[in-house]
């Protein structure tokens, strides 16, 4: 089957490889140029493409994913007929650092990946002797270095949007639900340090175990301590709506509630009445529409939603790949730029210290679905 093709303009808004201070877009290149190579062929006699290694697994419970990620990153070269980067995947499900250790061996001077948390710390300890750094796709910024970087949105960038939003709109006084946990205390600590930031106030505080129905009492006793407008439940929409129930009354405007990406792509966060009218920050939706029809004709089903990471990871090695030269080490600094980069989840930058800034939208949820009352900023203003 012929792949059809996209118009001028769709193509420009689907490959926004650009800098945000204003480079020009690459072009589409050819249908057929030779793909990322799969790990085994061995060294390219080519020696003018910057070699870089994408660990994700291919095999087992997470291969779906992993494939997804990989089919993404030959979408990108295909789309840029990038001419300078060979990328050459490597399963990381036999081992990950063994996955690094055999890229390290074969000349890879910068790894995208890996994708599952518990894989980046042993995949970084191997890369580090060799000086090369990582983009990975992880989102727990505990994972993040000076040569590390988390390129999955962060529960923080979430948080810290919402509630910047409920600031603007007027809410000053704020509350956390949280499970126990380590996860639970990390969210209610970034929500504490997000809500100081804005300038607000953090009024009340409850927490809760996970797994029974400990999380109503848990919101009858924040309840019970009132004095905030605006609350946030650190936890799915299904557990959210628990709460929520017991929090206000049914088609009550206060306190709002509060959610993070978690909700993204729950049904549950549009069909449930006592999350009505709740607001969380995700990444926009509306480039990751025009991929994923781009993706199913060129592979025969629908892509994963994280498989944008894949996408922009090559989008940004390719443009860095313009300053990058001959064989010497990738240049790890320009990473860091403060204007950002553009990809299919909008602007996005790393922090000097590897954490990873994204742009989001706030949605708030609707009867029957959910409404964008913010939308995501074009770019980085600070």
């Amino acid at each position: 089957m012929i792949e059809p093709r996209m118009s001028r303009r769709s193509i420009a808004l689907l490959i926004g490889v650009a800098l945000l201070a204003g480079c020009k877009v690459i072009p589409k290149g050819p249908v057929n140029p030779p793909p990322p190579e799969g790990p085994g062929d061995g060294l390219p006699a080519d020696k003018a493409r910057h070699r870089v290694a994408l660990l994700v697994p291919l095999s087992g419970p997470n291969a779906g994913l992993g494939q997804s990620i990989a089919n993404a990153t030959t979408m990108a070269i295909l789309d840029t007929n990038a001419q300078t980067v060979r990328i050459t995947t490597y399963d990381t499900s036999g081992g990950a650092a063994a996955a690094a250790a055999r890229a390290l061996d074969e000349g890879n001077k910068l790894i995208l990946g890996p994708m599952l948390t518990e894989d980046v710390s042993t995949v970084s300890a191997v890369a580090r002797s060799a000086r090369v750094p990582l983009i990975t796709y992880s989102s727990d910024p505990r994972v993040a270095a000076r040569d590390v970087f988390v390129m999955g949105t962060t529960q923080d960038n979430s948080i810290l949007r919402v509630v910047q939003f409920a600031r603007s709109k007027g809410i000053n006084r704020f509350a956390v639900l949280a499970p126990k946990g380590e996860q639970g205390s990390r969210m209610a600590a970034s929500y504490g340090d997000a809500v100081r930031a804005a300038g607000g106030t953090l009024s009340a505080s409850d927490s809760y175990d996970r797994g029974n129905n400990s999380v109503l009492s848990a919101a009858s006793r924040l309840k019970a301590k009132g004095g905030f407008q605006a609350v946030l439940i650190a936890d799915t929409p299904k557990v959210a709506a628990q709460a929520a129930s017991r929090l206000k009354a049914s088609g009550a405007a206060s306190p709002r509630i509060l959610g993070t990406d978690l909700w993204s792509g729950d049904p549950v966060a549009s069909s449930s009445a006592a999350l009505r009218g709740a607001w969380f920050a995700a990444l926009p939706d509306t480039r990751f529409r025009q991929f994923s029809t781009s993706y199913q004709a060129r592979f025969g089903e629908a892509p994963y939603r994280l498989a944008t990471l894949g996408y922009d990871s090559v989008l940004l090695t390719v443009r860095i790949a313009r300053e990058w030269r001959g064989n010497s080490a990738f240049p790890v600094g320009r990473l860091a730029d403060t204007g950002g980069f553009l990809g299919l989840d909008g602007p996005f930058r790393f922090t000097s210290a590897g954490l990873g800034e994204r742009s989001l939208e706030v949605r708030e949820t609707r009867a029957g679905g959910v409404t964008i009352v913010s939308p995501a900023p074009e770019k980085f203003v600070d």
